[in-house]
């Protein structure tokens, strides 16, 4: 959304400045639709590109600041982590070319980030979540040192009162709790925006919350989190959640998320939404203001309503309003937020063409689209499509529920290509990108899907973390190639060799599904465990989940001869054997120094600890399975390079 000037730490004075300024915004906005000074009649559309930038290793690259200093462009921006950037189109009419001229200035500007990142070391990813990314990449260390980053990050603690809290369920679950808001950065997306005027913005909002569902089933990019299949979308729990303030409660309140598809429709205006915010959300932060819009109002000049665009950055609906001024004519957009970046810029542009042709086919059919569906349904199909994808069912207008896959191809597709047709797009440009959503959904091949058989079929030979590398890898091959993700054939493991793997750290090696027991628990129930389960070191936890011993194979057997030698059956507790206060790492330490270590203090296991809570366990076992895979490549390399010397003599 461009770089917002902030007010880092404002006291409660400064806070209350700002809301007088924020409420002479929304006073202004509404004397201004009044009069009929928002722009009407015209549509453009226009899109902004998140994207991640990854090493040599395909490990996420901190390098955003070096890469937009080579960059020099002032479409780009910063995210919130300095492993993502921001890149903002300019504004384009809809109709004509608009399509494909919106894909050449993506790819453009792509190939200019591309540039810059190499030049820093780094490679550009198009993906709604990196499947490489790990936990440790999230502390505030890798944050972008800007102050509106900062100054979030501080109000979101302060209103939470405590840790962020993440569940979700799918193939695999997910529970775990982080420190700020730095989960966010596991996101990016592909926005798409869409104008509106005030008259017909409150129907063209409404169908856009009924149009995301499909599209955002047609478009899903991001199944994988931590290694976890989770979600097809997973983005949208992972931020709903992460930057959810609310706290757990007995009580019967119900409060709103400031990050949500909304509750209800909009029955006449725009202004109901940014009032509805104002009423629920705490202003965040403050920021300098140096305009009197109601002033500048009387004088004939138009406000650009800076404390409420400040205000609106921090409440993430998933169809957000804008207010923005466009050739020096303020005007209203959507800002559709759902949609993952990637796989392609060809499948990005699809989807969004995809979203506008339903938006047009649907508004020029429904005058009033609430008619049609209730808000209930529109907000579970949106929901059902995160988590499903392309095998959601979706309840339609006239409450049919029908199989998404169905809906799509027989009754969207077709509307989708009227709302383009009417409203100017070039045939071409309509049927190149429409052709694009019905064979991937056709063949059901999206983004998820790919990465899902692919990682699945690695899976049976590779490690959990080779492959989520080989995934990495392989998206950014495919995606310089520029073929849609329907046309992708599945990564192979090999696509990423661990020889590149420079900065290998111990939390992509340990194992994290951990047998443990208490210390009050009898040794018998370790021996009964070590001989079920094949393994030799059981961690001992206490009730808080915190790491307090150790218990070997070697003291087990130690203890059945003591037993068989004194003649004595007794149980014996656990505390009474094992090692206290074990030797540990942190999940980021780099695997040659977990080595170095084992080596140097004779130990043959390493629990893992993180802000003293057991995470994993590491063995001689993991780095002899390592060892052996670069010993395979190795070998493979030397044969491959013999056998092309051979046919060069």
């Amino acid at each position: 959304m461009g770089e917002q000037k902030v007010a880092p730490g404002s006291d409660a004075r400064e806070l209350r400045i700002f809301m007088r300024r924020l409420l002479n915004d929304i006073h202004a906005l509404d004397k201004m639709m009044a009069a009929g000074m928002i722009e009407s009649g015209v549509r453009r559309i226009g899109a902004e590109q998140e994207l991640f930038l990854v090493d040599q290793a395909w490990r996420v690259a901190p390098v955003s600041l070096e890469v937009l200093q080579r960059a020099a462009d002032p479409h780009f921006t910063t995210e919130i982590a300095q492993f993502n950037l921001e890149i903002n189109l300019d504004p384009i009419l809809f109709g004509g070319d608009c399509l494909s001229q919106l894909e050449k200035r993506l790819n453009r500007l792509i190939a200019r980030a591309r540039t810059a990142a190499r030049a820093s070391g780094a490679e550009v990813v198009l993906t709604g979540i990196l499947p490489t990314i790990r936990k440790s990449d999230l502390e505030l260390s890798n944050m972008t040192p800007k102050p509106r980053y900062f100054a979030l990050n501080s109000a979101l603690a302060r209103l939470r009162g405590g840790p962020y809290e993440f569940r979700v369920n799918g193939t695999d679950e997910l529970i775990m709790k982080h420190d700020s808001w730095m989960l966010e950065a596991c996101c990016t997306s592909f926005q798409v925006h869409l104008q509106a005027g005030p008259d017909e913005f409150a129907n063209l909002y409404n169908v856009a919350q009924v149009a995301t569902a499909p599209v955002l089933a047609a478009a899903a990019n991001a199944p994988l989190l931590f290694g976890k299949r989770l979600w097809r979308e997973t983005r949208i729990p992972l931020f709903e959640q992460s930057i959810d303030t609310r706290q757990a409660s007995n009580h019967l309140r119900q409060r709103s998320p400031r990050v949500s598809f909304g509750n209800r429709w909009v029955k006449n205006s725009v202004m109901e939404l940014f009032e509805e915010d104002l009423a629920r959300f705490r202003i965040l932060l403050g920021a300098p203001v140096d305009e009197d819009p109601l002033a500048m109002l009387r004088e004939g000049r138009i406000p650009q309503l800076q404390a409420l665009r400040v205000y609106n950055s921090t409440v993430w609906r998933w169809n957000r309003p804008c207010y923005g001024i466009t050739d020096g004519v303020p005007g209203l957009r959507i800002e559709a937020r759902a949609f993952p970046a990637g796989p392609t810029v060809v499948d990005e542009v699809a989807n969004a063409a995809f979203f506008f042709g339903l938006m047009n086919g649907l508004a020029n059919e429904h005058r009033d689209i609430t008619d049609g569906i209730q808000f209930d349904d529109a907000k579970q199909n949106f929901h059902a499509a995160a988590r499903f994808g392309l095998d959601s069912q979706l309840t339609w207008l006239g409450r049919e529920v029908l199989p998404t896959r169905d809906l799509i191809c027989r009754r969207l597709i077709p509307l989708a290509r009227e709302g383009l047709l009417e409203a100017g797009v070039l045939s071409a440009d309509v049927d190149r990108y429409l052709g694009v959503i019905d064979d991937r959904v056709k063949s059901g091949r999206t983004g998820s899907q790919w990465m899902l058989a692919s990682f699945s079929e690695m899976r049976k030979e590779a490690t959990k973390d080779e492959a989520l590398t080989a995934l990495t890898a392989a998206t950014v091959a495919r995606q310089i190639e520029g073929k849609p993700v329907h046309d992708w054939p599945l990564a192979r493991a090999t696509e990423a060799s661990m020889s590149k793997q420079t900065h290998l750290c111990v939390e992509e090696f340990m194992t994290t599904d951990l047998f443990t027991v208490h210390e009050d628990e009898a040794v018998d129930l370790v021996a009964t465990l070590m001989d079920w389960k094949r393994i030799r070191h059981i961690p001992v936890e206490n009730e808080q989940g915190a790491l307090v011993g150790l218990v070997s194979c070697f003291e087990v057997l130690r203890q059945l001869e003591r037993s068989i030698s004194e003649g004595t059956d007794q149980s014996v507790p656990v505390g009474a054997i094992m090692v206290r206060e074990p030797l540990t790492v942190p999940p980021e330490t780099p695997t040659l120094d977990a080595i170095m270590l084992m080596r140097r203090e004779k130990v043959d296991c390493l629990p893992v600890v993180k802000d003293g809570r057991l995470v994993g366990i590491l063995t001689e076992r993991d780095f002899i399975d390592v060892a052996a895979r670069l010993l395979e490549q190795r070998l493979a390399g030397s044969e491959k390079a013999a056998s092309a010397a051979s046919s060069h003599s």
